[in-house]
C-alpha cells in the first residue's frame, strides 16, 4: 500500500466501499452536450475512484452502473450506455490486469445484450486470478429486484429442502443475494447532492455510514473518495448499540 493521504487513519479503513454514481446527464447539460458525453467522463471516474481504494487498501468497490428502472430512458441513450459498457470492458480490461483489479458484476445480467453479457464474461473471466481490490459492476440492478430473486431463491432450497423454513436468519437470506460473496458495504458514497439510495443495495447498505457529496460523478477525483473516508473515520459505528 502507498503511504495514506493526510488524516487517513491507516487502521480504520472501509473494507468496502459502494457509490451511487450520479449527475452524469447534468455535468453533459451543464456543458452544453450530449449526455453521452457525461457518461463518457463518468467512465473515467471509475477509473480515479478505483485507483483511489487501491490506495486505501479496500478490498472491494461496488459502483452503480446500470440500474433496472434505467432500461426505461429513450432507447438511444440505453444503447448508448451498453456501447460504452462495451467499450469500457474492452478499454479497461488491460488495465485491470496491470493494476491487479479484480471485476466482478451483480444485477439481472441475463437482460443485457448478449454481446455485452460476452464481453463482461471475458473480463470477469481474465481478471479472476488478480488479488487486488475487487470492482463490482451493479448492471441491471435493482435493490428490490434482488431482495425478490433472493427469495425466490430461498423458496427454492426449501422446496429441495437444502433449507430449513424454520430456520431462516438475515445471514441465510444474505446468502441467496447477488452479493453473497461480499462482506456488506461499510460506506456508501453518492455524487450530485441527491438524498436517496434510488434502490441500491437496500438490504446490505442497513448499516453503512453515508456521504452525499454535491460534486457530479465526473468530476469526481481521487482527493474526493479519500474525503469520504476520512468523513467516515469520525463517525462512531453503533450498529444499533450506545
Amino acid at each position: 500500500m502507498k503511504s495514506l493521504p493526510s488524516g487517513i487513519q491507516p487502521d480504520n479503513i472501509p473494507r468496502h466501499i459502494a457509490v451511487i454514481m450520479d449527475g452524469n446527464g447534468r455535468w453533459a447539460k451543464r456543458f452544453g452536450w450530449q449526455r453521452t458525453r457525461g457518461h463518457r467522463a463518468g467512465a473515467d471516474a471509475v477509473t480515479r475512484c478505483v485507483e483511489a481504494c487501491q490506495d486505501l487498501g479496500v478490498e472491494y468497490l461496488t459502483v452503480y452502473a446500470f440500474s433496472t428502472e434505467n432500461w426505461r430512458r429513450p432507447k438511444a441513450e440505453v444503447a448508448a450506455l451498453m456501447a460504452l459498457l462495451d467499450g469500457f470492458l474492452v478499454d479497461r480490461t488491460p488495465e485491470m490486469m496491470e493494476r491487479n483489479v479484480k471485476l466482478e458484476a451483480i444485477g439481472r445480467l441475463g437482460d443485457l445484450p448478449e454481446n455485452v453479457q460476452e464481453r463482461l464474461r471475458e473480463s470477469i473471466a481474465k481478471t479472476s486470478g488478480n488479488t487486488g481490490v475487487t470492482l463490482v459492476l451493479a448492471l441491471s440492478y435493482g435493490g428490490r429486484e434482488e431482495i425478490v430473486d433472493g427469495i425466490r431463491s430461498l423458496l427454492r432450497g426449501i422446496e429441495g429442502g437444502e433449507v430449513d423454513a424454520g430456520a431462516i436468519t438475515p445471514e441465510v437470506f444474505s446468502g441467496h443475494l447477488y452479493t453473497r460473496a461480499y462482506p456488506d458495504p461499510d460506506l456508501l458514497v453518492r455524487t450530485s447532492g441527491e438524498m436517496r439510495l434510488s434502490n441500491f443495495l437496500l438490504w446490505q447498505c442497513s448499516y453503512a455510514e453515508i456521504v452525499v457529496m454535491a460534486k457530479l460523478w465526473p468530476d469526481f477525483q481521487k482527493a474526493d473518495l479519500f474525503e469520504a473516508v476520512v468523513q467516515y473515520q469520525q463517525r462512531h459505528r453503533r450498529f444499533g448499540g450506545v
